[in-house]
């Protein structure tokens, strides 16, 4: 992970980038210099369009200051914590001459903060290109870039302390830098013997639930892999809770896997008469539970989990103008969960939800999508925040594209 040289590959990628992007976007820029000098020395001997990236202040990050790296630290073994730094960064732009009075001043300025806006992340290429020792690209965490709003007193206190004329300027923080400590995990070994003596199965560690082909979430019919320590044991189940649901809903793990990894399958209604009543599309929480005969039972940890509804969108074709859609989705949708029709980039509010009677049918969510243009539309559902999945996978190796049966053609 990132290592001391991690503020420097930072500072290296932001010249990188707005060395390359601004040229690109002005063309009267191409003679551009991109320096990291301190205020008083960075026009010292150029004359030309000039950007100036200062690195000012270094403070520590508060959400990670007392937090493990996840997974680098288990249960039972302690180690320091990274060093987490928010990098803030002061943008000076200088025109053409040495007076600096020309309209090139501006330009310059607003070219760097629209290449910034446009470039809120520093990819682990970019990272890793500017200084490859400092394996920065390779954090858990990404470098996000955002304006840092900076008070007059606060500004001129900072150009007044090295002594030169102010120039106009913008700030930025990078966030969040997480530095590697260089004191090694301390793990104990294991204890062969306690003072009480128990029956209980020893309880499994669930790093992950993990949904198939890289998707944030999972559908009924599909497998889910669970990733952990420990995970293989008598009378294995996995529970998956939700405050949509009255109770938990258990499932045995299928036969074949490991301590380490574990198969799921979520029945879907060819498997389960009740499985469109038993679910319900949104947020979950799973846990690995052991349960031997005779014996207390022992749970897991909890890891999120989401589901997402599959759906049926009718009509797939129709005139411009307004446009009356009708979604069905499985499972049914439980009492009062917010739902929404991402409809292309819009994001449309139902006009009204039915939920039969009979649980063996789905919900049916009507919505009035208005004034739609010609063209070709990607619908999906939200519920609860989790999207249904667009996407199709065929042939060997699978190839994604997306569904047919969820775009919406407008002539």
């Amino acid at each position: 992970m990132s290592n001391a040289l991690a503020i420097a590959a930072t500072t290296s990628a932001l010249q990188n980038l707005l060395l390359a992007r601004m040229p690109a976007i002005d063309a009267d820029l191409g003679d551009l210099q991109v320096t990291v000098q301190p205020l008083d020395q960075a026009r010292t001997g150029i004359t030309q369009a000039q950007l100036n990236i200062f690195l000012y202040q270094a403070l520590p990050n508060a959400a990670w200051r007392n937090l493990d790296m996840p997974r680098q630290v288990r249960p039972g073994e302690s180690g320091m914590p990274p060093l987490a730094l928010n990098l803030h960064y002061l943008i000076t732009a200088y025109g053409r001459g040495q007076n600096d009075t020309s309209v090139t001043n501006p330009r310059v300025l607003g070219g760097a903060m629209s290449v910034l806006h446009d470039h809120p992340l520093l990819g682990r290429e970019e990272l890793a290109v500017a200084l490859p020792d400092s394996a920065v690209a390779a954090q858990f965490e990404r470098l996000r870039i955002t304006p840092l709003p900076i008070g007059v007193e606060e500004i001129s206190k900072l150009w007044t302390v090295f002594q030169t004329q102010y120039r106009v300027s913008a700030a930025y923080e990078v966030t969040v830098l997480l530095i590697d400590s260089c004191n090694p995990v301390k793990a104990p070994p294991p204890v062969l013997s306690r003072g009480v003596a128990s029956d209980a199965a020893p309880a499994a560690v669930l790093d992950e639930a993990r949904p198939p082909f890289g998707h944030q979430a999972a559908r009924l019919g599909e497998d889910v892999l669970l990733l952990g320590a420990g995970l293989i044991g008598p009378h294995a189940v996995a529970r998956f809770s939700s405050s949509r649901l009255a109770q938990p809903i258990e499932l045995a793990p299928r036969p074949g896997g490991g301590a380490e990894a574990q198969l799921v399958h979520l029945p879907d209604v060819s498997e389960d008469a009740n499985a469109l009543a038993r679910w319900a599309p949104g947020f979950y929480t799973c846990a690995l539970g052991m349960r031997p005969a005779g014996a207390p039972a022992s749970l897991s940890g909890p890891v999120a989990f989401a589901l997402a509804p599959r759906i049926v969108v009718s009509p797939l074709a129709a005139a411009a103008g307004d446009l009356a859609l009708s979604v069905t989705c499985a499972p049914r949708l439980a009492a009062n969960q917010r739902v929404l029709l991402i409809f292309g980039e819009r994001q449309v509010e139902p006009a009204g939800i039915v939920t039969p009677a009979d649980v063996s049918l789905p919900s049916s969510v009507d919505f009035l999508v208005p004034e739609v243009a010609a063209g070709q539309y990607l619908v999906r559902l939200r519920v609860d925040g989790v999207d249904s999945i667009p996407v199709l996978y065929n042939g060997t190796p699978a190839v994604a594209a997306f569904d047919p049966a969820q775009r919406v053609t407008i002539s």
